[in-house]
């Protein structure tokens, strides 16, 4: 193809690609919407050019042919008149600048659309700027140093053309110093607004490099000329708090200065009169004016409004002697409006210009991408430059523009600070842009605009980073001129004020509004057309200030930012918002003065949002109240705030309690006149409480002394009191702080009058204030001022002032000598007076004591006699007395013997019990009662002695330590004491609190003991480890209610078998099944450490694995990780490699958990085979072993890891194989060398030393040379009795099958060999074994290569051979499949010649035939299968076999019918093949039983483990379909697709693909899985089925209660529960064993027969008979 190409190219011609140049400048100039684009354009190429005078021209057609005629003519003419600027049509507009003239790369470059100009110090970028003049013309005319070029449309079409020449110079003519730029328009129109356009001059002119004199002229008038001067640049110190640096770092401050700019503008007055694009401000006429007559023609006519009233009148006719006079007249004033227009008006500007110098550092990256984008290398070095405005010019521009008598306002508008954020200021490129700041000021930098150059580009990349960097540069700048001005400001201020005072209040007021305008000025607005710009300006503006120097503890971290205050410039952290609620109390606190907070709104909500200007806050006050103190009206206002607070917050505010405290800590109080003697400080923090007239603060007398933490009656009767407690912590004065103070020694000492110690008045009086107050106050109260008083003699009686408690009423008559209560006022005693005396303790009974002292002590009253009195005056008691009464030791104790009633001890009722015979056995100590009355619990004297403490019960740990008494009498009468009230009375009893007491009869060692509670066990499965288990003399509920544990802890079965494992395999089988019943119990952590812990005993005498036993060195301990259970996997290799155990299902369980494996891990058996390959090819006892165990590691790759690969490649573990030439072989050279000709020598090696046989050509020649990798067989025939395609077609909407039969079929399962199935029903058809391989063996197959292949397969193998083909196996193969039949037959032979000397007898009839497997059957399947004879005794040689190889086919033919010929020796089938056998000749004896059992055995011991994670079950038989597509693909069955979800009891859980949580199986159907377990783990051992070879499913739907899947055996779940879960729940098994002993019956007899057929049925006959003994015994033990 790629010829092809080149000759059409080489025979093709060339054509240019053609650009229609109009549409394509259309479409540039289309993006330039900007106003005066033509001028700004030609004005930054002046600037270019280091231009310093540009004069712009208009003219009209009458003005240019007035000037050729002039320049014909040679003579002088009358000057022109001006005409209407607002109606004139002008034909051209001229350009000129005084700058560099044309160079030759200059006119070049001015032909070439999209050349920008590449010097980095000029402006223009993109090469389109100077086609901006085709928007006005069509062909412009350039001169400049003497030549001249010009532009045109060809032929007026599409196709842009330029002509250039030299100019002719006289010979005394002075070059022309200008540069010109001649736009012919393309329409006439009227002129640009002038005072529009001069005012776009005055800006642009504001910041070009050279450029600093700009004249318009109209038709030979010049209408305005605007000149620029620069002052001298005053260099500024850079700021210290602010960044230099922009946030990317690729710009940092050089320097900054400040530029004075003087702009000069000299206007005619017609420019103002020609008006703006503003409505014109009306004009009020003078009332003595008179009115003018309209005017209606002429330019100064149209102009008259401006002037008279805007009204026109009709004009009063007048005689017409004086016409003449009036036109006259008309005339005259014309001309002096023509005059009075024509005046020129001079006004100045001056303003300051910020200009930071930048240094730009770039990485090479960057500055290629902007190269790229802008056609030029950026600059190391540039400048951005700020206008500020400030107050005094800004209010003086303003001025001058309301002078002016039009509406036009000042032509330096545009430089006028754009204080209210309308969007004037403007971003400049060297001219102007449509982009906004959003602030007050123009901003001018290298800022890379947009293609129109309206906008600065923030879209690409890698411009929009180097805009971003001058943008932050811009911010910086911004902030360094505020804090200029804030500078000033601050001067000025401290310069006008005192030490103590501020300045005088129009200065302020100046101050202030100077302030005002910076911050208006330095206000971000939204900026246009893009956000992004003022909002990046804004943030650099703010971030470029730094906080210096290091930050303290509570230090604000927040950069510094001058602000104008009440107090003069201050940093805006220190400075507050105002608040009215303040201002009472705070009198020195800077805050924002009102009439900026007012006009500075913005800018002051962006302080507060970015967190440097906030309210006043806490700190603010205590700052204030440290300073100095508060007189009362100040205070009061204080409080009043701080209450606010509080009731705002309402008291939830973690935060107010530390703020309380430290403004109490703050505030003084002033009381009194301030500086006299009286003045007396008073610090909230000492006042804790306050007096509360409206409670119980009336009742205390103001005249009697009170506490100094009182505030002042003045201050808090302003207040509700409960503020004062929620918002202050204040407290109410109470009753009993101020009976504290009264009673204080100090105050009594002071005041002896308020003594009530001392004073029988003032003990009067205050007995009568506590009765008055008793009603308000609560019991605490009273309980308060009890115990103040009564250690007092405080009580008035007859005896004088005496103790409360020595006191009596006068209804106390029991002795004469009793002080008897007597108040000088003679109050009544009744009511809250007597209460109070009542709860001082004033008697109304003769005290117990006395009574204790002057009768018990006689020994005279028994303990009965004694309660008898007690409870006769109980009523009289009080609670004090009561206590005392528990208190005393009054009560005898019981004594063995006889003693003196006076020497009885006695003890108080709470050390006794009550008199029990159960007491009296444990040896308790109980209450003597007497013997002339019966003890009766429920009599009054018995309530009262348990009230007042006489013990029912004795404590738990009481009754827990008399049950582990050595006394045996006690230990029992105490265990039966506490099992009988346990429930009742010690409920709260708990074994974890006495596992140091033995008080459990328990058993160890088959003998009684006691154990404590942590020791002792219910279960007796744990007695063989060492465990104490329950006494059989307790009963079940006894132990129940002891709370004894079934189980020991899992933690000391892990000390047990660190401390002491089993030394014996049969201990260890026990320990193992008692520890697999808590299997679930163990932690993670736990079974983590028992996988490393060597406790499994295991006969390994000669082993070097795992820990020795001292006692029987033949056993070794091993961790259980390191051993692997017996199975399959317990054969050949793996058993010389590897430990295999099994302890039996039960302990079985136990390892699982512990981490032993039911098979070593292909890891596990690559390290091995690298530890020693050729000890390991030892123990493989040859090739064919060594071969399977690698063919298992290679088809596991993926299971080893990295560096274990690694080192497998790097190791001689790979088998390999070399020919060598038999030594007693006799060859000539002509000979072809045979299979038998060569041995093979093997040998273990890298990898890099073996060679991939892959060329049979060059393996036959240097076979004996290298050593070669065996070779598999990939291919796998099978016969079956008949085959059928079904070939389906789905196309769209068509979908269509159609079966048909096959004698040959070729398939494949995943990576697995090729299955060759071939049909007996019919000749083989080498066609369709050679297309179904090929399919299989070509990714995209050709006809041609079926039709090779069946060649290959018709053809003799010799002489495949002969052509280089690897036919040497089947060659092989065949010798001894021929010399095996010659063997057979001789051995008959033989055996039938000695048969003919013995008696005739009959032979035994052959054991029933068993079929070979297929992969599955299914019922929709039409195959009719079968296979060959199983044995090979039973295969006979063909009568006409030859000696002569055949051809491969002949080989598969023979191989499908049963002949020596197969490949390979048929192995014993584990499923045999389904639907019907073939016909077989009827037996004419009867099976043997021993052939029956011998077949069950087989079927039983062909039960295995299910392997995969998730298998696709089929129930039966597969399908092969192939559709159009030469695939196929299986027809699962009813089961569906089954996904491992873990083990149970060493039990694989498999969950169906329907079901919709499946992981949620092992939890919610835990209880119900293990109950089935346990239900099929006893019928496996009936079965003497492997464990493994059992699992569990379950589904949702379907009626499949289990299935054999290649001797697997699946049970369903679904059905269990639905049978018999319930039964097995309540404890009867015996249903459910008899139901799933049959179906595993069932599906065990599967492994023989595959159909349901009579067959089938006689195997699960035979099979349900031969364990109906074992199963019949396990149904009775249930």
């Amino acid at each position: 193809m790629a010829n092809a190409r080149d000759d059409l190219w080489a025979s093709g011609h060339d054509e240019s690609v053609e650009v229609n140049q109009r549409a394509l400048i259309d479409k540039v100039l289309a993006r330039y919407s900007g106003e005066f684009t033509v001028f700004r354009e030609l004005l930054q190429n002046s600037s270019d050019a280091a231009s310093k005078a540009v004069q712009i021209h208009f003219e009209t057609e009458a003005y240019l042919q007035h000037k050729k005629n002039e320049s014909s003519s040679h003579g002088q003419s009358e000057p022109w008149k001006l005409p209407d600027l607002r109606t004139a049509k002008v034909h051209q507009w001229t350009f000129k600048n005084d700058g560099m003239i044309f160079r030759d790369e200059d006119w070049s470059r001015l032909k070439k659309i999209a050349e920008g100009n590449p010097d980095e110090e000029k402006i223009g970028a993109f090469g389109v700027g100077f086609y901006s003049l085709f928007s006005v013309t069509e062909e412009p005319f350039v001169t400049s140093g003497g030549q001249w070029m010009g532009f045109y449309w060809k032929d007026k079409k599409d196709q842009l053309f330029a002509r250039r020449g030299t100019i002719p110079q006289q010979e005394d003519s002075k070059p022309d110093p200008w540069t010109t730029f001649a736009m012919p328009l393309r329409e006439p129109a009227p002129c640009p607004i002038p005072f529009d356009f001069v005012r776009f001059i005055t800006s642009s002119i504001t910041f070009v490099a050279y450029l600093s004199d700009v004249s318009v002229w109209f038709d030979g008038h010049r209408l305005a000329r605007i000149t620029r001067e620069r002052g001298a640049p005053s260099a500024l110190t850079l700021r210290p708090n602010l960044k230099t640096d922009s946030s990317k770092g690729m710009m940092r401050v050089a320097g900054v200065e400040q530029i004075p700019l003087s702009i000069r503008a000299e206007v005619m007055r017609c420019v103002y009169v020609a008006g703006s694009t503003k409505q014109r401000r009306p004009q009020t006429p003078s009332p003595s004016a008179r009115p003018v007559a309209a005017v209606t023609s002429g330019f100064f006519s149209s102009l008259f409004s401006s002037f008279g009233n805007s009204t026109p009148r009709t004009a009063t006719p007048v005689p017409s002697a004086n016409a003449v006079v009036t036109k006259e007249i008309e005339y005259a004033k014309e001309a002096a409006e023509q005059i009075k227009l024509l005046e020129v008006t001079e006004t100045s500007v001056l303003l300051s210009v910020f200009a930071v110098d930048i240094n730009v550092k770039l990485d090479e990256k960057i500055r290629q991408e902007l190269l790229r984008a802008t056609k030029k290398n950026p600059p190391g070095k540039m400048r951005l430059e700020l206008i500020y405005t400030g107050k005094d010019e800004y209010d003086a521009s303003k001025k001058e523009g309301s002078k002016q008598p039009e509406d036009t306002g000042s032509i330096f508008q545009g430089l006028r600070a754009d204080i209210e954020g309308t969007g004037t200021a403007r971003v400049f490129i060297g001219h102007t842009t449509g982009q906004t700041t959003g602030i007050g000021g123009h901003i001018a930098a290298r800022f890379i605009p947009t293609v129109e150059r309206e906008s600065i580009d923030l879209v690409d990349r890698n411009v929009r980073l180097w805009n971003e960097e001058l943008l932050d540069m811009g911010g910086y700048l911004a902030r360094t001129a505020y804090e200029i001005e804030m500078d000033h400001i601050r001067t000025l201020w401290k310069g006008a004020a005192g030490p103590t005072t501020a300045p005088d209040e129009e200065l302020q007021k100046w101050l202030y509004a100077r302030a005002l305008h910076s911050l208006k000025f330095f206000t971000f607005h939204t900026s246009t057309p893009s956000e992004r710009v003022s909002l990046l300006l804004e943030q650099s503006f703010f971030s470029c200030a730094v906080t210096r120097g290091f930050s303290f503890l509570g230090a604000s971290n927040t950069p510094p930012f001058p602000i104008m205050s009440t107090t003069g410039v201050q940093n805006a952290v220190d400075v507050r918002m105002p608040n009215e609620t303040f201002s009472v109390f705070l009198k020195g606190l800077p805050l924002i003065p009102a009439d900026i907070l007012e006009n500075a709104k913005k800018m002051i909500d962006a302080l507060r949002e970015r967190g440097m200007l906030k309210d006043i806050n806490f700190a603010d006050v205590t700052q204030e109240l440290a300073s100095r103190p508060l007189l009362e009206p100040e205070m009061i206002a204080c409080l009043k705030w701080w209450m606010s607070v509080v009731k705002e917050h309402n008291g939830r505010n973690l935060q107010l309690e530390r703020i309380r405290t430290e403004l109490l800590n703050a505030a003084v109080l002033v009381l009194g006149t301030p500086g006299s003697s009286d003045e007396k400080m008073v610090p909230l923090s000492t006042i804790r409480t306050f007096l509360n007239t409206r409670g119980v603060g009336a009742y205390i007398p103001t005249d009697s002394p009170l506490p100094a933490h009182l505030i002042p009656l003045s201050v808090s009767r302003n207040f509700d009191p409960t503020l004062l407690t929620n918002a202050l912590g204040w407290k109410e004065l109470s009753i009993v702080e101020w009976l504290q103070h009264v009673l204080d020694e100090k105050v009594v000492a002071a005041n002896p009058a308020f003594d009530p110690t001392k004073s029988t008045e003032f003990a009067d009086r205050l007995l009568n204030i506590l009765a008055r107050a008793l009603p308000t106050v609560g019991k605490p109260t009273v309980d308060a001022v009890v115990k103040l008083l009564q250690p007092k003699a405080c009580i008035p009686t007859t005896l004088g002032l005496q103790p409360p408690q020595q006191a009596y009423f006068q209804t106390a008559h029991i002795f004469s000598d009793l002080p008897i209560l007597k108040l000088p006022s003679d109050t009544p005693v009744k009511g809250n007076l007597e209460k109070i005396l009542l709860a001082l303790g004033v008697r109304k009974h003769v005290d117990l004591q006395i009574v204790f002292d002057r009768l018990i002590k006689t020994g005279n009253w028994t303990s009965a006699e004694l309660l008898k009195y007690l409870v006769a005056v109980q009523s009289t008691l009080t609670a004090t007395e009561m206590e005392r009464l528990r208190m005393t030791a009054a009560f005898p104790r019981e004594s063995g013997e006889a003693v003196d009633r006076t020497k009885v001890p006695r003890c108080k009722a709470s050390d006794l019990y009550e008199p029990s015979d159960t007491f009296r056995q444990l040896g308790l100590p109980v209450l003597d009662w007497g013997g002339r009355s019966k003890w009766r619990p429920s009599s009054d004297e018995a309530k009262l002695l348990f009230t007042i403490g006489l013990k029912r019960y004795p404590p738990l740990e009481t009754v827990v330590n008399l049950a582990a008494s050595e006394n045996l009498n006690v230990r029992t009468t105490a265990l039966k004491y506490l099992l009988d009230n346990l429930s009742t009375h010690y409920s709260h009893y708990d074994p974890r609190n006495f596992t140091h007491l033995a008080f459990i009869p328990a058993v160890k060692d088959n003998k009684p003991c006691m154990s404590a509670p942590g020791d002792v066990f219910t279960s007796a499965i744990w007695a063989p480890l060492g465990f104490a288990t329950v006494n059989s003399i307790l009963r079940p509920e006894d132990v129940s209610k002891l709370r004894v544990q079934d189980h020991p802890p899992t933690t000391r079965l892990v000390e047990i078998l660190q401390n002491t494992p089993p030394d014996d395999p049969q201990v260890a089988r026990t320990w193992f099944q008692a520890m697999g019943v808590r299997v679930s119990d163990f932690s993670s952590s736990q079974l983590t450490t028992l996988s490393s812990l060597p406790f499994v005993p295991v006969e390994q005498p000669g082993s070097q694995q795992g820990r020795i036993v001292k006692s029987k060195p033949s056993i070794r301990l091993m961790a259980p990780s390191q051993c692997y259970f017996k199975g399959e996997s317990n054969a050949q290799v793996h058993s010389k490699l590897f430990v295999f155990v099994d302890f039996g299902p039960g302990a079985n369980i136990f390892l699982t958990a512990c981490g032993t494996k039911r098979e070593p891990s292909v890891e596990e058996i690559a390290r091995i085979l690298l530890d020693n390959p050729r000890r390991f090819f030892d123990l493989a006892e040859g090739r064919d072993n060594f071969l399977i165990e690698l063919r298992n590691i290679a088809v596991n790759r993926r299971l080893i890891p990295q560096p274990l690969f690694i080192l497998m490649k790097r190791s001689p573990i790979l088998l390999a194989s070399r020919r060598m030439r038999k030594k007693d072989t006799k060859r000539s050279s002509t000979d072809m060398d045979e299979e038998d000709d060569w041995d093979f020598e093997y040998d273990l090696l890298k990898p890099d030393m073996i060679v991939i046989a892959d060329d049979t050509n060059a393996y036959q020649q240097f076979g004996d040379s290298v050593f070669t990798a065996p070779q598999d067989d990939l291919l796998e025939v099978r016969a079956f009795g008949k085959i059928t395609v079904i070939k389906s077609l789905n196309f769209g909407q068509v979908a269509s099958t159609k079966n048909q039969d096959s004698s040959a079929v070729a398939m494949r399962e995943g990576r697995g060999p090729i299955q060759l199935w071939l049909a007996d029903n019919d000749v083989l058809d080498l066609y369709e074994v050679s297309t179904s391989m090929c399919r299989l063996l070509f990714e995209a197959p050709k006809a041609s290569d079926a039709l090779l292949f069946m060649t290959i397969l018709s053809t003799d193998l010799r002489a495949l051979r002969r052509r280089g083909y690897n036919v040497d196996r089947i060659l092989r193969k065949q010798k001894e499949q021929r010399q095996a039949a010659e063997d057979a037959a001789k051995e008959k032979a033989l055996q039938m010649s000695l048969l003919g000397n013995t008696h005739e007898k009959p032979l035994p009839s052959p054991a029933p035939e068993i079929r070979p497997p297929s992969s599955a059957s299914n019922p929709s399947i039409t195959s009719e299968l079968s296979g060959p004879p199983t044995h090979p005794d039973l295969l006979q040689p063909p009568e006409n076999a030859s000696s002569r190889p055949q051809s491969m086919i002949r080989s598969l033919d023979n191989w499908r019918r049963g002949m020596p010929e197969a490949a390979g020796t048929p192995q014993l089938p584990i499923i045999p093949s389904a639907g019907p056998s073939r016909p077989r000749t009827p037996q004419s004896g009867v099976t043997p039983q021993s052939n029956i059992e011998a077949n069950i055995d087989m079927a039983i011991r062909a039960c295995r483990e299910e392997r995969g994670q998730v298998l696709h079950n089929h129930e039966n038989m597969q399908m092969v379909k192939e559709a159009l597509n030469e695939g196929y693909c299986d027809i699962s069955g009813r089961a569906g697709n089954l996904k491992l979800l873990g083990e149970m009891g060493g039990i694989k859980i498999f969950a169906s693909q329907e079901v919709l949580d499946p992981a949620s199986i092992l939890t919610n159907k835990n209880d119900s899985i293990a109950r089935f377990i346990h239900v099929i783990q006893p019928l496996a051992r009936v079965y003497d089925l492997p464990p493994s070879s059992l699992h569990i499913f379950y589904d949702t739907t379907g009626d499949l209660i289990a299935f054999n899947r290649n001797a697997s055996l699946f049970l369903n779940l679904r059905f269990f529960e639905a049978w018999h879960d319930a039964e097995v729940k309540a404890g009867d098994l015996s249903k459910a064993y008899i139901s799933w002993y049959f179906t595993l019956a069932h599906e065990i007899a599967h492994n023989l027969v595959q159909p349901h057929n009579s067959e089938h049925e006689f195997y699960f006959s035979s099979i349900c008979e031969s364990k109906l003994p074992a199963f019949s015994k396990l149904l009775s033990s249930t």
